[in-house]
C-alpha cells in the first residue's frame, strides 16, 4: 500500500479532485484529510481536543467550521484556525522530502499508538512505516553514556534486530545513537522531536538520512519546525507508545529516559532496565526501576523472553478508541472557576479531576470532557506530557 502523498494532490476548496486520496484502505475524501491536518495545526488543539472534536462533530471538516464558535463561547473572540496556506506549505514540504502522512484511526498509523490517550492526530513518516507492525522494542538511555552502556546498547540493538525485532529510539546522543546504528540493518525507527528536516542533534544528520532511507523516521511536528525543550518529553510518549516494551540502558533518576519509562508504565507497556553500579549516578534511574519491579536485562535474550510472553499482543488489531458523542453541557457559570480552583501548575490526571468535581456535585462526567476542551481552546488550561491537566 502506498502512503506517499501523490504528486497530483489537490487542495480545497476549489481545486478538489473527486478521486480518493490513495493513503488509506478506506480513504476519507481529500477535503477531509486536508481538514484533519488543518485542525491538528490549529492553535490549542492538542491530541485529546482533536479526538473530542471529531467525535462530537462527526468529521474534521465540520469540527473545523465549528472551532471559532467553540472558542468564542469559551471567551476567545479572536480565535482563528490554521490557514489553508500554511497547511498547503506543509504538504509541499512533505512531498519534497518524500514523507508520508499517517492519520490517527486509519490504516498505516502505528497500531499500538492508536490506543495511547494522547497519541498525535497525525504523523509524518519517511521510510517504511510497516516496520512498526513487527514486534517493536524501545531502547533509550543517557546522552552522556559510559563505555559499558554504549557497548550494551550496541549489543542490544544488533541482537534484537537479528531476531526480527524493530528497535525504536529518539535519535539523541549516546545510547540512542549507537542503538540506531546497530539495529539499522535489521530495522530501526527514529522518533524526531522537531520536523523531519530539522535533525537534532546536528551531528546525527547522516544517521537520520540513513534511517529515513533504510528504516523509518517519525515526527508529529511540521517540516521546518526546530525542536524546543518541551518537545522532547512529547516525543518520548511516541517512542514508548509504538513499542511493546521499553528498555532503559543507563539513565539518571531525573532524566528524559525516565520520562519515557513513566510514559511506558502509563501506557501499559513492559519496562526493563540494565543494572548499573550504585556509585554511578548515570545508572541511578535504572536501579530505581529495578527496585520497583522492572525486568532486569543482561542481554537481548531477557528482552526476547518478555516478548514471548506478550506474543498475543505482538500483532495488535485494535483501532483507536475515539470518545463517543456526548450531549453539550448545560450552561453553568461556576464550572470553570471550580475546575481552575482544583488545578495548579502541577499536572492532575483528568480522572482524578472528575472524581474531585463529582464529589463536590459540580459536573457530570459526560459534560466534563467538552468543557475541558473549551477551556483548553480558551487558553485557561493545558495538557502536559502524559495527559495531565494544568492551570495556565
Amino acid at each position: 500500500m502506498d502512503y506517499a502523498i501523490p504528486e497530483d494532490f489537490q487542495f480545497p476548496p476549489d481545486e478538489l479532485s473527486e478521486a480518493p486520496l490513495p493513503l488509506f484502505d478506506a480513504p476519507p475524501p481529500q477535503e477531509e484529510l486536508f481538514a484533519r491536518l488543518r485542525l491538528s495545526r490549529s492553535r490549542r488543539v492538542g491530541p485529546a481536543t482533536f479526538r473530542r472534536l471529531i467525535a462530537e462533530h462527526g468529521d474534521a471538516r465540520t469540527a473545523l467550521a465549528a472551532l471559532p464558535d467553540i472558542a468564542r463561547a469559551a471567551g476567545d473572540s479572536g480565535y482563528e484556525v490554521a490557514t489553508e496556506a500554511m497547511v498547503r506549505a506543509e504538504i509541499r514540504a512533505a512531498r519534497k522530502h518524500g514523507a508520508r502522512l499517517l492519520t490517527l484511526g486509519a490504516p498505516g498509523y502505528p497500531a499500538r499508538l492508536n490506543d495511547v490517550a494522547d497519541a498525535p492526530a497525525i504523523l509524518w513518516a519517511q521510510g517504511d512505516p510497516a516496520l512498526l507492525a513487527r514486534p517493536t522494542v524501545a531502547v533509550v538511555g543517557t546522552r552522556n553514556a559510559s563505555s559499558l552502556a554504549l557497548r550494551m546498547a550496541r549489543a542490544l540493538g544488533r541482537d534484537l534486530a537479528k531476531a526480527g525485532v524493530t528497535v525504536v529510539s529518539g535519535l539523541a546522543r549516546g545510547v540512542d545513537t549507537v542503538t540506531h546504528e546497530a539495529s539499522l540493518p535489521g530495522g530501526t525507527v527514529a522518533v524526531h522531536a522537531g520536523g523531519l528536516d530539522r535533525v537534532y542533534p546536528a551531528e546525527n544528520a547522516d544517521l537520520a538520512a540513513r534511517i529515513a532511507a533504510e528504516g523509518c523516521s517519525l515526527s508529529e511536528r511540521p517540516f521546518g519546525y526546530g525542536p524546543q525543550a518541551r518537545d522532547f518529553p512529547r516525543r518520548n510518549r511516541i517512542v514508548s507508545g509504538v513499542a511493546l516494551a521499553v528498555v532503559v540502558v543507563e539513565a539518571a533518576a531525573k532524566s528524559g529516559s525516565m520520562i519515557t519509562a513513566r510514559d511506558a508504565l502509563d501506557q501499559g507497556r513492559e519496562v526493563l532496565a540494565v543494572p548499573g553500579h550504585p556509585f554511578d549516578g548515570r545508572a541511578s534511574g535504572c536501579n530505581l526501576l529495578l527496585r520497583d519491579g522492572a525486568t532486569l536485562v543482561r542481554g537481548a535474550e531477557d528482552i526476547l523472553e518478555v516478548l514471548a510472553g506478550l506474543r498475543d499482543e505482538v500483532v495488535p488489531t485494535a483501532r483507536p478508541v475515539i470518545a463517543p458523542v456526548v450531549p453539550a453541557p448545560e450552561p453553568a457559570t461556576d464550572i470553570d472557576g471550580r475546575i481552575l480552583d482544583l488545578l495548579s501548575p502541577v499536572p492532575v490526571a483528568e480522572d482524578q479531576l472528575l472524581r474531585d468535581l463529582a464529589a463536590a456535585g459540580t459536573v457530570a462526567s459526560r459534560h466534563l470532557a467538552t468543557r475541558l476542551s473549551e477551556m483548553e481552546l480558551a487558553g485557561l488550561i493545558a495538557r502536559r506530557a502524559g495527559g495531565g491537566l494544568v492551570r495556565l
